[in-house]
């Protein structure tokens, strides 16, 4: 049977702290947030009366709510003794909540909510480290990934623009006030930047 408990505390943003958080079992905790659709942010904290159990942590979920599916449970990162509160950033995570769910049975067997829901599980710390080791590193390849697609459609849009202009020199006007450089040059310049970037998508960060 759930019952109450006042390890943990919850801050939505914009509202009061929330500290009777339910305990569906020995390592699960759930609360509930309503109109979650106009929440940016919440905070999840160890109130400081109960210490998680040595080598263990608190590994924090999301769902958002499903009229026709039990909960979709998306991890957020987790809390511990030496890393007590944690804020967590859900207003982007509604467009994600009908993927392929890898959580749909962390918190037994799930119940279609018409309410946003934060779940905290007691897990083994390293396992929960792992885990969030694994989603920083994914969004990190995916954030380098789309930086070096731009650069790279940026150079050759550059380059196109500037070709467009090209002429041959017997088709050149005579300007003694304007400054001309050869395709060439440009074009040379173009390869050693998209190889450099290939070779360290960061390299520009020390131009």
């Amino acid at each position: 049977m759930s019952k109450v408990l006042k390890m943990f505390g919850i801050i939505v943003s914009g509202r009061l702290v929330e500290t009777n958080i339910l305990q569906m079992n020995q390592n699960q905790f759930l609360i509930t947030v309503p109109d979650a659709d106009n929440v940016n942010h919440v905070v999840v904290f160890l109130t400081g009366s109960i210490p998680f159990p040595e080598g263990t942590g608190g590994a924090v979920y999301f769902s958002w709510p499903d009229p026709d599916a039990p909960p979709n449970w998306q991890f957020l990162g987790y809390i511990s003794n030496l890393k007590p509160s944690a804020i967590f950033k859900i207003m982007n995570l509604r467009k994600n909540h009908e993927f392929e769910n890898t959580n749909d049975g962390i918190f037994g067997i799930g119940k279609i909510s018409h309410v946003a829901q934060i779940g905290i599980s007691i897990e083994p710390l390293n396992v929960i480290e792992s885990q969030a080791n694994a989603i920083a590193n994914a969004v990190a390849d995916v954030t380098r990934n789309s930086s070096m697609e731009f650069a790279q459609k940026m150079l050759t849009s550059f380059l196109n623009y500037i070709s467009s202009f090209s002429v041959t020199q017997s088709q050149m006007t005579p300007n003694p006030t304007e400054n001309f450089v050869p395709l060439s040059s440009v074009q040379g310049w173009y390869e050693k930047f998209e190889r450099r970037l290939q070779q360290n998508p960061n390299f520009w960060r020390q131009l």
